[in-house]
């Protein structure tokens, strides 16, 4: 018997934040803002790091390639969400949705992989210092960059393939403000069981695996420091990882809560909006304000600019 093809839906309705009617205007200039913040944030940043000689060493370029990664991260979903909350239709096609979700969730690995790679560089400058110049070369640097992002796609395309095999065959209202696993997963018509363990599966390897070599590092770096005899050396130490151990610990403690299992509630895009607008929002503010060679980088190009604009014709 001629096997059938279910899926007759050809678009999705995101409902977004719509329950909260006559706040969504509100919301939307709440959310605008700050994913305008973001942009201009690690935009300021990668150039920051890209102009100033001071900047030239691993640890800031992996924080422009994070910067820059978090940008694309947060562009493949806000401005979807900032549409709807203006719009009355909320319509997102059945292949833009799939191209969504593939972006999304390929650069979701690459960020939790590039964090890896940044405890890593962090737990060499720690324990390694006089051999950590010789050993995270230039080259070595943008190998350990390329990785993520190769892991990242790789790992983003497995669970879509499996997705877009299922049928939908009939509800297509999705409960999110983008298109996400189990959301998706929960509108299928079809038995989603290997979906369902793919989506797990790949959640494992793309997300607890990089929070694990994370953990592994940091244990590595606490015990190196705890052998510095002086409290100076300890708080010099332990500030050249405090950035990053916060933007990890903001990213993993939302996103491991909703991945780690494929069965959607009715909570998870709440917690979405945390990990996908709040957390990189703060994230440039993390990496500005709270290391004191980038906030000398800034004032080195305000006070370069400043004069040359002075003094120029």
């Amino acid at each position: 018997m001629e096997e059938i093809n279910k899926t007759n839906v050809k678009e999705f309705i995101l409902l977004s934040f719509s329950n909260l009617n006559e706040f969504q205007i509100l919301f939307f200039i709440i959310i605008l803002t700050m994913y305008l913040v973001c942009i201009l944030g690690n935009l300021l940043i990668i150039i920051l790091v890209e102009v100033s000689s001071s900047l030239h060493l691993p640890m800031y370029f992996f924080i422009s390639v994070f910067s820059a990664s978090e940008t694309l991260f947060v562009s493949v979903t806000v401005p979807k969400l900032l549409a709807n909350l203006i719009v009355a239709e909320k319509y997102i096609s059945f292949t833009g949705c799939f191209i969504q979700l593939f972006i999304y969730s390929s650069l979701g690995a690459t960020e939790c992989c590039l964090l890896a790679v940044m405890a890593f560089d962090r737990d060499l400058a720690i324990n390694i210092p006089l051999r950590y110049g010789s050993i995270m070369t230039h080259n070595l640097c943008v190998k350990l960059v390329i990785i993520p992002w190769c892991f990242g796609f790789g790992m983003g395309s497995i669970p879509t393939m499996f997705m877009a095999t299922l049928d939908y065959c009939g509800p297509n209202v999705i409960n999110h403000f983008f298109c996400d696993l189990a959301p998706l997963q929960s509108l299928s018509c079809s038995n989603p069981f290997s979906s369902q363990l793919t989506t797990t599966i790949s959640a494992a390897f793309g997300c607890v695996v990089p929070f694990i070599f994370i953990m592994a590092f940091y244990f590595h770096i606490v015990y190196a420091i705890s052998k510095i005899l002086s409290m100076e050396g300890k708080s010099k130490a332990f500030s050249t990882c405090s950035s990053h151990l916060m933007v990890t610990s903001l990213f993993y403690g939302t996103i491991i809560i909703v991945y780690i299992r494929a069965q959607a509630t009715q909570y998870d895009k709440y917690l979405a909006l945390i990990y996908t607008v709040v957390v990189p929002f703060f994230n440039p503010f993390i990496y500005a304000l709270r290391n004191k060679e980038i906030k000398l980088a800034l004032m080195n190009v305000i006070c370069h600019y400043h004069w040359f604009y002075h003094w120029s014709p």
